[in-house]
């Protein structure tokens, strides 16, 4: 067989280090070795996170603004979402990460030499960023509010090239953690008061997003993580139970949950499918009555594969048998809020649920009935005013892509009882006498005027937005839009 990427008849080297190198007459080029990195997001590098038409632009607006002086070049940006991939609301979340990366952005002297060796971006344009500072303005619903299609979410103001390098920053996070937000609210709707926990971070689409996930599960409702890290930044609870691996490098299943339920007294779940689920039940009933004892409880028993509704069932007869009614069930694989919501429908005595991948991915498809699509929320930030003048997309090919030109507000109005009933969006400096503004300032004039909550505040106000939400308006299926209106000034 003919060896793959070398001449035939090339033979490999014996390098200095002992390592087998290409050798010179190879066709191949060859490059430099260095030692593996991370290719982690830092302060140093993240001014880079920008698609490369936002720098060109700029170079085009600088060259402009030589020649016009007096033009002011300032500018409202508006980030909002066109269309929800799944129900009727979403929540937001992600604009305490956006918010860090407007007031941190700095190009460093080595980030500016590297632009420069292209060669399209002239050095008088790259010495305007040497001393970037945001200066403008960014209005913004808080994160753990409700909002629908079409509403401002954010609002960014300021010189257009500064406006501009933040589009695919805010766009790739508030995306992001929104869809998960919304997708936990969905889920811990589903499980009807239990409590479901984040298992997400392997099956993430990156570390980034693991870490995220977990974030905006929890502004969505989750009770807690899997990811240590989670804990440790963000103070969100952690909790874990046992992996397969721990059963199977012993000798009996019994001898491994009696390993776990030693060392953790106070805080045991055995995960009893590593062989049978069912006689798992009986031995994990073999060490609660060991436990109960030693003076110790079994906290509980966890469910990872087959028929979560038959086993869930049998494995709490098991269990109520043995005069062991306190230990809880806990359920996990490939959970969502279909799912979830089917087992509980049929009675399964399923205490909390554990969900990753479609938690973590914001998975757009219901395995019940097979109906689903793409798994991202398409927020955009689209120009809507420039030098003061509203301006738009009108987008004639595709009017589902035209913008609401002028920078915008929304008002929210409540009934008696303080459910919502609708919004309106208006013009931002035509409030109107029905309704809460939900923009709020966050930075004005590039100082920050905002206290940002911690994570366990922004949980307990999506919780209450929820509760103001009609159940009309948050079926898993069939639901109800919400009523969004324009002030008589949008429509004309």
């Amino acid at each position: 067989m003919k060896s793959i990427g070398r001449k035939e008849g090339a033979k490999l080297e014996e390098g200095k280090d002992g390592r087998m190198d290409a050798p010179q007459s190879s066709s191949l080029p060859v490059f430099q070795s260095s030692p593996p990195r991370s290719a982690l997001l830092i302060e140093d590098n993240m001014s880079l996170f920008v698609d490369y038409y936002q720098l060109t632009m700029g170079q085009a607006d600088f060259n402009a603004q030589s020649d016009t002086p007096e033009r002011s070049n300032t500018c409202t940006a508006n980030y909002y979402v066109r269309e929800i991939p799944q129900g009727e609301y979403l929540i937001t979340a992600g604009l305490e990460q956006v918010i860090h990366y407007v007031l941190n952005l700095r190009f460093t002297d080595a980030t500016l030499d590297w632009l420069a060796r292209r060669g399209d971006l002239s050095p008088e344009y790259l010495a305007t960023l040497k001393d970037f500072r945001f200066d403008g303005s960014i209005f913004a619903v808080p994160e753990g509010t409700l909002v629908f299609p079409n509403e401002p979410i954010i609002n960014v103001t300021g010189r257009s090239r500064d406006v501009q390098l933040f589009e695919t920053y805010l766009l790739c996070v508030m995306n992001f953690q929104t869809l998960i937000a919304t997708k936990a609210s969905r889920i811990v709707g589903a499980a009807r008061g239990r409590p479901v926990f984040d298992f997400g971070a392997r099956r993430a689409h990156g570390r980034d997003a693991g870490i995220l996930a977990a974030r905006a599960s929890f502004i969505g409702g989750t009770s807690g993580t899997s990811l240590v890290l989670a804990g440790q930044y963000f103070d969100i609870p952690y909790v874990g139970t046992m992996a397969h691996k721990f059963i199977s490098e012993r000798p009996t299943e019994l001898a491994a949950f009696r390993d776990y339920a030693t060392t953790f007294p106070n805080n045991t779940t055995l995960l009893i499918d590593t062989y049978d689920t069912l006689q798992g039940a009986k031995n994990a009933c073999v060490v609660a009555k060991e436990m109960e004892g030693r003076g110790a409880r079994l906290r509980a028993i966890r469910l990872d594969s087959g028929n979560l509704l038959t086993l869930s069932k049998e494995v709490r007869r098991i269990l109520d048998a043995a005069g062991l009614d306190y230990v809880q069930i806990i359920a996990s694989h490939e959970l969502d809020e279909f799912q979830i919501d089917t087992l509980l429908k049929n009675g399964a005595p399923i205490d909390s649920f554990g969900v990753g991948t479609r938690l973590a991915t914001g998975a757009n498809f219901d395995p019940i009935t097979g109906e689903g699509g793409t798994s991202a929320l398409s927020g955009v930030y689209k120009l809507v005013e420039s030098d003061g003048r509203p301006v738009g997309k009108q987008s004639l090919d595709e009017p589902s892509k035209a913008t609401i030109p002028g920078k915008k507000q929304i008002y929210r109005s409540a009934d008696a009882d303080g459910n919502y009933v609708r919004d309106c969006i208006t013009l931002w400096d035509e409030p109107i006498s029905e309704g809460q503004p939900l923009l709020i300032p966050i930075i004005r004039d590039g100082a920050l005027v905002y206290d940002f909550p911690n994570l366990h505040d922004i949980q307990t106000r999506t919780t209450a937005e929820l509760k103001k939400l009609l159940d009309s308006h948050k079926g898993l299926t069939e639901a109800k839009p919400y009523p969004v209106e324009l002030d008589s000034v949008l429509r004309s």
